[in-house]
């Protein structure tokens, strides 16, 4: 493999660079393909979610903390984001980079730490995507950008990949720009929670009070597969036996991903279950002192997300599951 050639651009060559990465037809050509695909971010933004959750394992491992993985699992990270991506959008084999999108060949890049994306020699003038996702902040970007050697930082490690220059990051044509990533919700979660919901040596239990304690939130699988740590977590969830159940008489309603459960969510005014997760809130039959809240129809009675003020009385049944 050889090194990036060295060499000198003036002034007026950049400029003329410049101008014609305004005019990069296949640049344009890639954005508006993934555009296309994925016009709100919400599939590549999943995508990023379940390969994170995917390393952390928390099924078998318990983890939820980025911070938890070896060194190597970090490594291998972007790697996993590559075949998920494609994996995902059915990209074709690139004849001499990852993919081949639209016609074009696109390398692609992933990195935790924002700017960090390391450039193989090979990728010299073709076009990257790089990829950003940090769980800490529950943000993430991609954006696509043609490598040139001139923005690039200079670099001593072995197989020779460089960084893009801080004040070059402005030549990167962003699709998504610190967009919002799926709550981890383990680990943004109150450390005294946490700490409370870990303690139970029963997944059941364990899942019992993540749904008691977070409340009003979106929980998912993921989440419920780390806490359960068993492999029938879903039925875990649900009525007979399961959390559904187990909290009713406390008033507390789980919705799931149903659309029926979804219609009362948004009836209550609560973040509707995307496809996956679950909400759980804790309800009060509505009353005159109810009267500004968003309130739904159950079992013949209306109902209102509960107050601290609000007795306990068991929770309503929710709709069937249909659509």
């Amino acid at each position: 493999m050889l090194p990036f050639e060295e060499y000198d651009v003036s002034a007026a060559a950049a400029i003329a660079q410049d101008a014609a990465i305004d005019q990069d037809s296949e640049l344009e050509q890639v954005c508006s393909y993934l555009h296309t695909l994925d016009p709100s971010g919400i599939r590549f933004a999943a995508v990023l979610r379940d390969t994170i959750d995917q390393l952390l394992n928390g099924e078998v491992t318990g983890r939820y903390d980025w911070k938890t993985l070896f060194k190597t699992e970090k490594t291998h990270a972007g790697t996993i984001v590559e075949i998920n991506l494609q994996r995902e959008f059915r990209f074709d084999d690139g004849d001499r980079m990852d993919y081949r999108i639209a016609g074009v060949d696109v390398d692609c890049k992933y990195s935790q730490k924002f700017g960090n994306w390391m450039i193989p020699p090979e990728a010299l003038d073709h076009l990257c995507l790089v990829v950003w996702a940090d769980d800490y902040t529950s943000r993430w970007s991609a954006g696509v950008v043609r490598i040139r050697r001139d923005w690039l930082n200079g670099g001593s490690n072995r197989d020779l990949k460089l960084t893009i220059k801080a004040e070059h990051r402005n030549k990167i044509h962003w699709l998504w720009r610190d967009a919002a990533l799926p709550e981890n919700v383990l680990l943004h979660m109150d450390p005294a929670d946490r700490k409370e919901i870990l303690s139970f040596s029963s997944g059941q239990k364990r899942l019992d009070e993540l749904f008691r304690r977070v409340q009003r939130r979106r929980i998912s699988r993921n989440v419920v597969r780390t806490v359960a740590q068993q492999k029938d977590y879903m039925k875990r969830v649900r009525g007979n036996g399961g959390s559904r159940s187990a909290l009713a008489p406390e008033g507390i309603l789980i919705m799931g991903d149903y659309d029926s459960h979804r219609r009362v969510a948004v009836a209550l005014d609560l973040p509707t279950p995307r496809e996956g997760e679950f909400v759980s809130a804790r309800v009060a039959r509505a009353s005159d002192h109810h009267n500004d809240q968003p309130s739904v129809l159950l079992d013949g009675e209306r109902w209102v997300v509960a107050g601290p003020g609000d007795s306990v009385e068991p929770a309503p049944r929710l709709p069937l599951h249909t659509g």
